[in-house]
């Protein structure tokens, strides 16, 4: 199964794709890194401009990676209203570009992402992105943090759903 990964933003929007094996027939899950990276917007530009990059790009990587899944990060925002209205915006892009792929969506809190992927809901920034590189087998942690948070919550879909 192919998983495309969401950590959505306006001005930084993180994907990662990821393949799950599960054919060992075992309960343990194997991942392997397809793609990953960040698709970046002028933040001079309007929201609908902005928008408008984020959905041509996303059907793009879609189109050339074939995920069957998307996984996406929701909304936890307690201060800025503001900053949770344009990610909300991304948020919506980035499902609509997946619902016009024929994808099936997902969506996860960073609560259960991490205590996916850590076993503690708690665990910072830095634990969550040790764990995505010793999944994937990587010898580094995926550059930027939106990178790898997009691929944590491929994982997460991975390690929650019935594959």
């Amino acid at each position: 199964m192919r998983i495309i990964g969401i950590d959505p933003g306006t001005g930084i929007l993180g994907f990662g794709v990821i393949d799950v094996d599960n054919s060992s027939k075992g309960t343990t899950l194997r991942y392997k890194l397809v793609d990953g990276g960040v698709i970046r917007t002028p933040t001079k530009e309007g929201d609908a401009d902005q928008l408008g990059i984020i959905f041509e790009e996303l059907t793009d990587i879609i189109a050339s990676c074939k995920p069957s899944e998307m996984a996406v990060e929701k909304l936890f925002f307690a201060q800025n209203v503001t900053t949770a209205m344009t990610v909300a915006q991304a948020r919506g892009v980035a499902i609509v570009a997946g619902k016009q792929a024929g994808l099936k969506i997902a969506e996860y809190t960073p609560l259960q992402i991490k205590q996916a992927l850590t076993g503690y809901g708690r665990a910072d920034k830095k634990q969550m992105q040790e764990m995505v590189r010793v999944l994937l087998g990587l010898k580094e942690i995926p550059k930027p943090d939106d990178c790898a948070d997009a691929l944590a919550c491929a994982i997460t879909h991975a390690m929650t759903s019935k594959i």
